[in-house]
């Protein structure tokens, strides 16, 4: 799987981390080995600006996915994929939207970004949090990748 990661924020993060999080999280949900994702890490102002040009919402926000192509999604073995690298979609964050909420939430920065990187990847694999059971779908399987990657980490 190829993920690209830049960081234009201005704020020092541990890119390396959230790569080994989208991995994690794109290899659990059975995506394509070949598909293809691009982190996008941008600073309050450039975030609040495509929050609203793209959402229409005021100010910045913590994470916006922009998915490309559905086909790259591997369905399972019954299904026949065309083995053609899939543009899986961008996901772009701002840090320090995620540093406040996390001392909101008690706890560290690094830990939020990896929440919000696995919250866009389920964007860009067409889970949505508009409705209740959406969202309790959503946050149930993002808590679970969190979880499970967290725990590898330790192992590891």
């Amino acid at each position: 799987m190829s993920i690209e990661i830049a960081n234009e924020s201005g704020v020092e993060v541990d890119t390396d981390a959230i790569l080994a999080v989208a991995r994690h999280a794109l290899d659990e949900m059975g995506v394509n080995p070949l598909a293809e994702l691009s982190i996008l890490l941008v600073d309050i102002d450039y975030m609040a600006e495509l929050n609203h040009r793209w959402m229409g919402g005021d100010g910045p926000t913590d994470v916006l996915a922009f998915p490309m192509d559905e086909g790259s999604v591997d369905h399972g073995p019954g299904e026949s994929g065309s083995g053609e690298p899939a543009l899986l979609g961008d996901i772009v964050l701002a840090p320090e939207v995620a540093s406040k909420q996390a001392a909101v939430a008690g706890h560290s920065a690094a830990d939020e970004l990896h929440l919000l990187t696995v919250h866009g990847a389920l964007h860009l694999l067409g889970y949505d949090h508009a409705e209740p059971e959406e969202e309790r779908e959503m946050f149930a399987l993002q808590n679970k990748l969190l979880q499970s990657w967290r725990a590898g980490r330790r192992a590891g």
